[in-house]
Formats: C-alpha cells, sequence, structure tokens
C-alpha cells in the first residue's frame, strides 16, 4: 500500500488539489490521506508493512514539521517526497524534476542538524536563519493570513534591504575562534544551498557530505547602496566573490548571538523575538 500524505495548506490551500493531480497515476494500491489527520505518527509508522511506502507531498514547512514529528523507526519505511509548496528549496537542491515523480526522502532525513533556541531542539533539512530572512518569512506569513496570493519573497526583501530592517551587531563563535561583526543582515546556518525560495546563499555546501559539515553564512554590510548592488547575485551564488560583505565558515558546532531580538526561519518556519541560536551538525553531536 502507497499512502500519500499531503498538507493541504501546502502552496496557499492549494496542497490537496495540486498532490492529486500529481500522483493520481502512480500504479499499485494508493491512498491520499491529510496530514491533519495523522494525530500520532508513532502509532501511523507502527501500522506499516515491510511493503507499504509513504509519499509526502508539502513544501519546506511540511518537511520540517514532519522531520520532527516522526520517530527515528520511521525510516524503516520508505518515505517518498514530492513537492507542492510555495517556495521548495529542498527540491530546488535535490534537483528534483517533476517527470521523474517523487524522490526517495530517507537518504536525506539520515544525521540532521539540530538547532537549540528560546528553549527549544528542533532538525532542520535546509537552513536555520537569523535577520532579514526571518524578517521575510515572517512578512509573507502575514500576507498569507490576510490573501491567497503567491508570495513574492524576493520584494519582500527588497523592501526590507531598502529602508524596513535595521540590520544589527553579532558574536558568532565556532570551533576555530569567536567573530565580531558589526551591521549583520543575516546569519543563516545551511544545510543546503537554497532559501526563500530559490537564494543559493551557500553554493559551495553538500547536504550529503561525508564529513556532514555545515555552512554558517554571515551578510554584513554597512551601506545599503552596496547590499543592493550584491543582492541580486545570491540568486546564482555569484554573491560569495564579495569578502567585504559576505563571510562563510565550514562548522559542525556553532552559536550565534544577536544584540537585539529578531525573527528567525527553519525551514520557513517562523519564530519571533529570538536573540542567539546554538547549532550542530547532528542531533548526536547535541547528546
Amino acid at each position: 500500500m502507497i499512502t500519500i500524505l499531503y498538507n493541504p495548506w501546502a502552496n496557499n490551500g492549494r496542497g490537496e488539489k495540486e498532490a492529486k493531480e500529481a500522483l493520481m497515476s502512480v500504479k499499485g494500491d494508493k491512498a491520499f490521506l491529510s496530514i491533519t489527520h495523522v494525530r500520532d505518527y508513532r502509532d501511523f509508522f507502527a501500522k506499516m508493512q515491510p511493503e507499504d511506502q509513504v509519499i509526502l507531498c508539502g513544501g519546506d514547512g511540511t518537511l520540517q514539521h514532519f522531520i520532527n514529528d516522526i520517530p527515528t523507526g520511521a525510516l524503516k519505511t520508505q518515505i517518498y517526497y514530492y513537492p507542492v509548496g510555495s517556495g521548495n528549496d529542498f527540491g530546488n537542491d535535490i534537483g528534483f524534476k517533476k517527470e521523474q515523480g517523487p524522490v526517495l526522502l530517507n537518504p536525506y532525513m539520515e544525521h540532521l542538524p539540530m538547532v537549540k533556541f528560546h528553549g527549544e531542539r528542533r532538525l532542520f533539512l535546509n537552513n536555520f536563519a537569523m535577520g532579514i530572512d526571518g524578517y521575510v518569512c515572517e512578512k509573507a506569513d502575514e500576507h498569507r493570513k490576510r490573501k491567497k496570493q503567491k508570495i513574492n519573497y524576493t520584494a519582500i526583501a527588497l523592501k526590507g534591504l531598502l529602508y524596513e530592517y535595521k540590520p544589527c551587531k553579532a558574536k558568532v563563535i565556532t570551533e576555530d575562534g569567536t567573530y565580531l561583526f558589526d551591521n549583520v543582515w543575516m546569519a543563516p546556518t545551511m544545510k543546503g544551498r537554497y532559501f526563500g525560495g530559490g537564494m543559493m546563499v551557500a553554493p559551495m555546501q553538500n547536504r550529503l557530505d561525508e564529513a556532514g559539515a555545515l555552512t554558517l553564512v554571515v551578510v554584513h554590510q554597512k551601506h545599503r547602496t552596496r547590499l543592493l548592488t550584491i543582492f541580486p547575485k545570491i540568486f546564482k551564488g555569484e554573491h560569495v566573490k564579495y569578502t567585504d560583505t559576505v563571510s562563510f565558515f565550514q562548522v559542525r558546532h556553532a552559536k550565534v548571538q544577536f544584540d537585539r531580538p529578531v525573527s528567525v526561519q527553519i525551514d520557513g518556519e517562523v519564530y519571533r523575538n529570538v536573540q542567539e541560536y546554538e547549532v550542530f551538525a547532528s542531533r548526536e553531536e547535541e547528546l
């Protein structure tokens, strides 16, 4: 049996429609099931037979909740993924093509990184980001609640860069030392290359790298006009050469502290009033 789990709220409420349009032709016995009807993933996977499969349909936010809600034993089941979200940074990172159909998710869920903030511990699949990227996701959430339209993340980011978002001072602590920055616009830690619906903020990052390192990116620039000239280059990863504005750290364990609380996002899910976070390359290293 193939259980197709879909998030009805994905892609501004079009998740069910898009999942059924894309996967109705999947061969074999199948059943569509909304994730809202799964009360306990431990019980859900306990009922799986060895030959059963799961196809998860949603976006990056759906993945974020899924990897934190499922028990470790769930990986004994073959779990596939078909993106139907609005941003789909995970799908972009792994080179997903619709014509290829659902992609096996299990290899990407092993040894996931963990972040600690506000007393919480969360696994993440793409990134944990602090700064203007958190602001962008916060504004996108507000827009989504007001109207069901496609969200232009780039337009929100440009508004923040132009006048609305105020940069911070930051302290970055890695295995190699402590670094202080002024005028910090964002400080994401990346498991994949993309965030924000297609921005290649960490082009050197490889999520399946055997060493399992993460890339911590600090964007720091005093002048908004200078930052605005560099910002478009992030979509192709061409911002890496601007060393006066972007700093990269390869880390397995790091801590980032801002001088004031800001919004953060973890795989597109927003948390407010966060002033610091600590990240580990895997949950095993945090223990």
